[in-house]
């Protein structure tokens, strides 16, 4: 079977190597464009899916900065893929990008459709408090998320679970389902299941704003709203007027005081109050420094017992 690739973040990748592992034919691999980074913007970094692809001897790559026209049509053409697989690639393609290979376009996405549709799955799922989530491999259609579903593969949610670790390890499990679905394709022997539309859930892109902690919620959900943005883009808060990220939150339910003091400074965590019980979290990011534990942030007298965060 001749696959065509799609993908962007290092979600992807697992999913990429298996199929070079499984023996398929990857005839191609679309991603986005290096990007500028640093203050300068003098140096280009490439997406983690295109580092993948020259250790895996997939070539060519293709890096339009948008997926559309004529001439890129025909390159795509040119590679006489059977199939699309589509990873976290972040455009929207359109009809005739998506019914080009015989066998149309698959999906991968990071939850159980048709609950959190939409952008941003594994940090929603986290927040939202769900015990379980897992990754659909689904037929892509023009609506957002909303093909039939080829196969499913669930997983349970650990409580101290953080988005870096949850989206690690759905990489993977996306990577099997995704050659389990290729099987049966191939066989055809793949049943695709219609979405309910009336379940239907969105986990919209993530902003600043939804990254900032509301210490009046209780401490289960602000320490799920920490796990959720962890490490990247980090849960924000505000200390004297200068913003901090947070990390590595646990709930400490047998304290309480007024949401958002400071409770505790200790060698190990700073414990602040919510609306019930309070949050501990061991690591911070003041606005232009370095990552640090919460302990040197005290100890560099960046905290005390009293403050009030917000």
């Amino acid at each position: 079977m001749r696959v065509l690739f799609w993908g962007t973040s290092a979600f992807a990748v697992p999913s990429l190597r298996a199929l070079s592992g499984e023996g398929f034919e990857v005839v191609g691999v679309v991603t986005q464009p290096d990007r500028a980074v640093g203050r300068s913007r003098s140096r280009l970094v490439a997406p983690p899916l295109k580092e993948a692809a020259l250790e895996e001897g997939c070539t060519p790559i293709l890096q339009p900065e948008k997926p559309r026209g004529p001439e890129f049509l025909e390159e795509l053409r040119a590679l006489e893929p059977d199939i699309s697989v589509v990873i976290s690639y972040g455009h929207i393609l359109r009809k005739e990008i998506i019914d080009l290979p015989a066998m149309g376009t698959i999906n991968v996405h990071a939850s159980l459709l048709p609950a959190l549709r939409g952008a941003a799955p594994i940090q929603a799922a986290i927040r939202d408090g769900f015990v379980e989530t897992g990754v659909s491999v689904m037929r892509m259609v023009l609506a957002l998320d909303a093909g039939p579903v080829i196969l499913q593969a669930r997983t349970p949610i650990a409580e101290d679970e953080t988005y870096g670790e949850l989206h690690l390890r759905l990489s993977e499990v996306g990577a099997l389902a995704l050659i389990e679905a290729l099987t049966l394709i191939g066989l055809g022997k793949a049943e695709e299941e219609p979405q309910a539309e009336s379940r239907a859930t969105y986990a919209t892109k993530i902003d600043r704003a939804a990254t900032r902690v509301n210490w009046s919620d209780g401490c289960g959900a602000v320490a799920r709203h920490i796990r959720a943005y962890d490490p990247t883009p980090g849960a924000v808060t505000t200390l004297n007027g200068g913003d901090v990220k947070l990390f590595g939150a646990v709930a400490v339910e047998d304290i309480t005081g007024e949401p958002g003091e400071v409770l505790r400074v200790d060698s190990d965590a700073v414990v602040v109050a919510c609306d019930a019980g309070a949050v501990g979290f061991t690591d911070v990011q003041p606005a232009g420094k370095k990552r640090m534990t919460a302990g040197d942030w005290g100890r560099g007298r960046g905290i005390k017992p009293g403050d009030r965060l917000a």
